[in-house]
């Protein structure tokens, strides 16, 4: 009988819950979510792949190319602060679900046009 009181109360009370995809909550204050880079502006001096507790970032000079690995990065924000130029920030959003793991390899605009150009 001391359980009834209980089971009466959440059929009647407020949802505990919500229906995830219809129903989303706004992200906290100061939410760490997705890294982005604006390789532009990226000077390419490895500071961010030096303080990553994880080595998630892999920054190659030579070939001007920046390279991190969603699946193995924690969030922490260590890069952005670590960042000379500031070009890495973090979304106040998490990262959308993937179905492949994939690492995100970006070089600058200017190279990659060069690169289309030899091409053609």
């Amino acid at each position: 009988m001391k359980m009834l009181k209980t089971v009466i109360k959440n059929l009647i009370g407020k949802k505990s819950t919500r229906l995830y995809p219809v129903q989303k909550r706004e992200p906290f204050a100061n939410v760490r979510g997705e890294l982005v880079n604006d390789i532009n502006s990226c000077i390419f001096c490895g500071m961010c792949s030096k303080k990553c507790p994880v080595s998630c970032i892999t920054v190659d000079r030579a070939a001007k190319t920046w390279q991190h690995n969603p699946f193995e990065c924690i969030y922490c924000g260590i890069c952005v602060e670590a960042c000379p130029k500031k070009c890495l920030s973090q979304k106040s959003e998490y990262k959308s679900p993937d179905y492949e793991k994939a690492k995100l390899i970006m070089t600058p605009a200017e190279k990659q046009e060069k690169e289309e150009e030899k091409k053609a």
